[in-house]
């Protein structure tokens, strides 16, 4: 293990990416990109991550900020509870460590969201301290170079590289030996498609390279289908407005809003009984486009329909059990965070969700 530490900080040496939390590897914007990059790509983040930081630069500001303005902040992002906790272990940082992200791995972990990995990331990387941040990406290489066939979905498999690691982490470039391991992962030893072998530092030491058979490690054991779930979406407005409703505060998107939705697939005629049912009465329905989302456990198969009514009113909903918010559809992009679960219909009302909305704004600024 200690003849790949030279060669992984040379080669880290001379092509680091340059992203914008490395620029200022302050705590709090360690912490916050982190979080932020787990189970998201990099390129995804760097816009979400600028955005969230000229938003809420300090601890204090993230544990003041509103709930719904915090999600909209993140909407695009997914997996909404990373910001969430992110929001309870500002509030805890602010009660419990002056508002200083906290040096030590042990008070890391303490703090809502923040497991083994994300505590030694941020402890080597802002702090200089000698602990693993072993993730998918860090067992991937591991299992490669050493053709190592344990399962790396096992907990203890996990934590037994990190023993490993931490006992050859140079102390005095613990970050950037564990930023290496992540970007060998990310650039050379990639998870899909054909490694880059010619290009890694580590090629000489590779087991699984020299015996011709990089592509069966790492050993996993397969995980359970995801689960289908049909849902049937209503974009209901007058001339001026639409309903949404807040999901609650509990369980997948819990927080956020949503269209009008309606368990499985509805045909037209079902549809507008439906709407009838509320009190509307319907001017004109056209069908949308069939639509899918994929979350980590389970998918959604959509279709939708537009419902043009005569008016809107607050007395239409009120034996639903979820109260409906009737806006203007250009306040969901400032005001009311929408998942990108609904992209597919949101861009029916000209709505602009997440970094799409963020873009286009620089991009008339300049």
């Amino acid at each position: 293990m200690k003849k790949l530490v030279q060669p992984l900080l040379s080669w880290y040496d001379n092509h680091a990416r340059v992203l914008p939390w490395r620029e200022e590897p302050t705590p709090y914007r360690v912490w916050v990109s982190e979080i932020m990059l787990q189970q998201t790509r990099v390129e995804a983040v760097k816009p979400y991550f600028e955005r969230f930081i000229k938003a809420l630069p300090t601890v204090e500001e993230l544990s003041n900020i509103s709930e719904d303005e915090l999600l909209k902040l993140w909407e695009g992002l997914g997996y909404y509870n990373r910001a969430r906790n992110l929001q309870k272990a500002a509030k805890k940082i602010m009660t419990e460590y002056n508002g200083c992200v906290p040096d030590e791995y042990d008070d890391l972990l303490k703090l809502p969201g923040i497991g083994s990995y994300t505590a030694g990331a941020v402890s080597s990387i802002a702090f200089g301290k000698g602990h693993a941040a072993v993730d998918g990406n860090v067992l991937r290489v591991f299992a490669r170079v050493n053709a190592d066939d344990s399962n790396v979905l096992n907990s203890l498999v996990k934590k037994s590289l990190e023993k490993r690691i931490e006992e050859i982490i140079p102390l005095d470039r613990a970050g950037a030996f564990n930023q290496a391991l992540m970007e060998l992962g990310a650039m050379i030893c990639v998870p899909n498609g054909t490694p880059k072998c010619v290009e890694c530092p580590w090629q000489a030491f590779c087991i699984a390279k020299e015996q011709g058979n990089i592509l069966d490690y790492p050993k996993k054991i397969s995980k359970k289908a995801r689960t289908i779930e049909e849902k049937t979406i209503l974009i209901i407005r007058d001339e001026n407005k639409t309903a949404i409703r807040k999901r609650p505060n509990k369980g997948l998107l819990a927080g956020m809003y949503e269209f009008p939705t309606l368990e499985g697939i509805k045909n037209t005629k079902a549809v507008i009984a439906y709407v009838k049912q509320l009190g509307l009465e319907p001017i004109r329905v056209q069908k949308l486009n069939a639509s899918k989302h994929i979350f980590s456990h389970k998918e959604w198969h959509m279709i939708g329909y537009s419902i043009r009514v005569d008016e809107l009113q607050e007395k239409s909903f009120e034996h639903e059990k979820n109260h409906f918010l009737f806006v203007d559809p250009k306040e969901t992009e400032d005001k009311y965070p929408i998942p990108s679960a609904f992209l597919a219909y949101t861009n029916y009302l000209n709505i602009k969700l997440g970094n799409t909305k963020f873009r286009e704004k620089e991009i008339d600024e300049k």
